[in-house]
């Protein structure tokens, strides 16, 4: 009797245990991961909840919080501070894919950052097959909103991200960003720090003249002006990302579906200028027409 009473105490005992553990993996890793900013009204989470398709009140998804004094660890001495604010308000929604699916944005309310500039920042962080989804109760930058994107990735994958590379990822960002908007536009932009990343990472280049070479030539290629101080940052950058150790596998196969896009926008973009040049044109040559009958 007394072997019967101590054989079910030590399966008890073993029962809780295993159940305990399985519970607190399942506390500790899901496959998605919702990240609020800290700073949201009731009614802003209302809104963010509608974007991002789910109840915040009921949903399984694990819900965590990003704050302002997270969001300015990386930002404070690459943004202004009025750029960062002094609330947290963009928020994620992170799923992590199977590998080889690549690294997709898709963002609501978030005007200065585009999508493809968020994937573009992800891989030099090493996040890796996730779809990422940045809303806003109201338009914001979303400068910020990097800082939820790796809160959220490193709790469904538990896994930490190297900080060096978040905070070049976080240079990376602004420093596009910056880019786009002299040049008017972003896309380009994008695509020119693609273009260089890549070519860093595979041919593993430091010296500073390469990289600025590689600069001039991408730039002339996509038909950007850059002038020195331009040119003088993106090699800072550049040369950060290239002590990183990235893997040109992983960059080109995360940004395969990105690559795409922009090059297919840029050329849309390129076709309807010629078309505008064209009516321009032959507006010019109907003005000059008329001009001359009225002269002669």
């Amino acid at each position: 009797m007394r072997f019967k009473r101590v054989l079910t105490a030590t399966l008890l005992l073993l029962f809780t245990m295993t159940a305990g553990a399985g519970q607190s993996a399942a506390a500790g890793k899901s496959d998605q991961v919702i990240t609020l900013g800290a700073d949201l009204t009731a009614a802003d989470k209302a809104k963010v909840s509608r974007d991002l398709g789910v109840d915040l009140q009921t949903t399984d998804i694990p819900v965590i919080k990003v704050t302002n004094e997270e969001e300015r660890k990386y930002l404070q001495e690459l943004v202004p501070d009025n750029v960062i604010g002094d609330r947290a308000i963009s928020s994620v929604m992170v799923k992590v894919l199977p590998a080889g699916s690549g690294v997709s944005v898709s963002s609501r309310n978030i005007t200065w950052v585009t999508n493809e500039m968020y994937a573009n920042a992800l891989t030099t962080a090493k996040v890796k097959d996730a779809t990422v989804t940045a809303v806003a109760p109201f338009p914001v930058s979303g400068t910020a909103a990097l800082t939820g994107i790796f809160k959220g990735f490193e709790v469904a994958t538990g896994q930490r991200l190297d900080e060096n590379s978040k905070r070049v990822a976080n240079e990376e960002l602004v420093r596009t960003g910056e880019l786009g908007k002299k040049v008017g536009n972003k896309d380009k932009a994008t695509q020119l720090v693609m273009k260089v990343k890549e070519r860093v990472v595979a041919d593993k280049i430091t010296d500073p003249a390469q990289i600025r070479q590689i600069i001039i030539n991408v730039g002339r290629d996509l038909n950007i002006n850059l002038d020195a101080g331009d040119i003088d940052r993106l090699v800072a950058l550049m040369q950060k990302i290239g002590g990183l150790n990235l893997s040109i596998k992983d960059v080109s196969t995360q940004l395969e579906d990105i690559k795409m896009k922009l090059d297919k926008v840029i050329a849309q973009n390129q076709e309807v200028k010629g078309i505008l040049q064209q009516i321009l044109d032959f507006l010019n040559r109907i003005i000059e027409q008329v001009r001359a009958y009225f002269t002669a």
